[in-house]
């Protein structure tokens, strides 16, 4: 007879939801808003047992599902604030529609789970890259399909781990990749036979010096640093619920960012996205020239968030670049070219749920892939606004020619729609993790925060106090090598990622193996 797999009981989907909590977690703490790479594992790792000693796939699907839910709303919450307390959306239907999103996007990672069950009975190996392969697909399939909400991927945790070293050459999603195959190796210790195995203490200590030698070697050229830019990233702070309102919020961002940006002593001034909330034929008489001709006479460049358009063309979420020699009436342009669903445009058949809400939201012209950077003072500055930096394969896309890829990423959004909560702590270890896959330094304009200048290190090394109107003042160095991620993504996309899971749950599941009887 073939052996029964050891169920665990009503266990699984008490302790599946809390490790989901803790996944979600690790991204940004509670407690301080740093990332903690070590809960990101252990939440993993126990995940992991439990799909080991689950008693069917259906048994290990609905773990997965209960993890991911409770990972994934912990994660994204904060969208509850724009939808109530913003939006005056019923508080009822605005934490529904969380735990739907949740719920939805946690069926890719239900059915990793399920087939890994289906494993049960292969050699540990087989299930540890079977297992990793599935997570993968998951992780890209929530990352991609559906224009993409990967928001809070495993990943991120490990911004300032040891894996960190891996995000030059894999990206984030490589990283996941190889913290799931270390979550198994840490769950497959626990169990008793492992446990008296030598061998299998001797292989997880050579991985693990296998990471220490990472984490000492350089792999690749990171290009020379750059003569220094001053740079001043102007934070507003303008109140959400006022932000577009013509009395109040729209007269305050008129005001204050053209008297920053009048006064401002920085070789560039960035301000956040939409900091001027009208299109320049709305604005009052004189104010975009004005502001055009200070940059046309002075040895200094500006990037000013601003939508573009007009009914008959369509509208954008754009930036503009001001600098001497540009011309008002054509400067620098940059569309946003990944729309945020809902917020810039409304996918088929939910007009009746943005019906439901007080947002001023419509539906954008989408940007190319990719746009010439802006030039300026010897860099190439490539925007990007709001949560298009969640994209690294899109950012990566302008790196194909090294004569032309951006020296530096500047970022500018506005997520006061999400109050003061860890999205923006969230947010900055995305931004930090792109500056590490590409090796460019970030800087961040932003409404509310974060707003910071982070190395080509990931580094965060000027910050400005959150909910606080005020300048970042500071320097920037940019670079020009070209990392082994910025090479391949720019080429492939996703490809060579998706290949990989793929062919390695497809293997996994073709080895010969006893699989277990399902309970009855």
């Amino acid at each position: 007879m073939r052996p029964r797999a050891r169920g665990l009981g009503p266990l699984p989907l008490i302790l599946a939801p809390l490790a989901g909590i803790a996944q979600a977690m690790s991204m940004a703490s509670p407690w301080n808003g740093q990332p903690q790479w070590w809960l990101q594992l252990a939440s993993l790792a126990v995940l992991f047992g439990l799909l080991e000693r689950a008693a069917s796939w259906k048994t290990a699907a609905a773990a997965g599902w209960a993890f991911a839910i409770a990972w994934l709303a912990g994660t994204f919450w904060w969208l509850f604030i724009s939808m109530h307390v913003y939006g005056g959306l019923n508080p009822v239907l605005a934490a529904v529609a969380v735990l739907a999103l949740a719920a939805f996007l946690g069926l890719y990672y239900a059915a990793a789970c399920g087939l890994a069950a289906l494993m049960h009975g292969r050699s540990a190996v087989v299930r540890a890259l079977g297992l990793a392969g599935a997570w993968l697909v998951a992780e890209l399939l929530r990352g991609t399909w559906f224009t993409g909400f990967p928001w809070g991927a495993g990943g991120y945790a490990h911004v300032d781990g040891p894996l960190a070293v891996f995000a030059p050459q894999l990206g984030v999603y490589g990283i996941g990749f190889v913290a799931s195959l270390i979550a198994f190796v840490l769950c497959a210790l626990l169990q008793p036979a492992v446990r008296r195995s030598w061998k299998a203490w001797l292989a997880a200590a050579g991985a693990a010096a296998l990471l220490a030698a990472c984490n000492m070697a350089v792999s690749h050229d990171e290009g020379p640093a750059r003569p220094p830019l001053s740079v001043a990233l102007l934070q507003g702070n303008i109140p959400q619920d006022e932000k577009f309102e013509p009395g109040t919020g729209v007269a305050l961002a008129l005001d204050w960012y053209r008297r920053q940006l009048d006064a401002s002593q920085s070789s560039l001034t960035v301000t956040p996205e939409t900091a001027v909330p009208m299109l320049p034929q709305q604005l009052p008489m004189g104010y975009y020239d004005a502001m055009a001709a200070k940059f046309a006479r002075t040895s200094q460049a500006a990037l000013i968030g601003i939508p573009l358009g007009s009914f008959q063309e369509g509208y954008t979420n754009s930036v503009i670049g001001l600098a001497p020699g540009t011309a008002a009436a054509a400067p620098y342009r940059y569309d946003k070219h990944h729309l945020v669903p809902f917020g810039e445009f409304i996918p088929p058949l939910f007009k009746w749920f943005v019906r439901l809400m007080n947002i001023p939201l419509g539906d954008f012209n989408r940007g190319a892939l990719p746009q010439p950077p802006f030039a300026w003072a010897g860099e190439r500055l490539a925007p990007n606004i709001c949560y298009e930096d969640l994209f690294g394969e899109e950012l990566g896309a302008g790196f194909r020619d090294a004569a032309r890829a951006p020296t530096i990423l500047v970022n500018v959004s506005n997520i006061g729609w999400f109050g003061d909560t860890v999205a923006i702590d969230q947010h900055l270890q995305i931004s930090r993790m792109r500056a590490l896959e590409l090796e460019r330094p970030m800087i961040r304009a932003t409404n509310t925060g974060a707003t910071v200048i982070v190395d080509h290190r990931g580094r965060v090394t000027h910050q400005l106090a959150r909910h606080t109107r005020g300048v970042l003042v500071g320097e920037v160095q940019g670079r020009t090598g070209i990392t082994p991620f910025a090479w391949w993504v720019s080429r492939f996309g996703l490809w060579p990622l998706w290949i990989t899971g793929v062919a390695l749950t497809g293997v996994a599941l073709a080895a010969g193996g006893r699989r277990p009887r399902a309970r009855p």
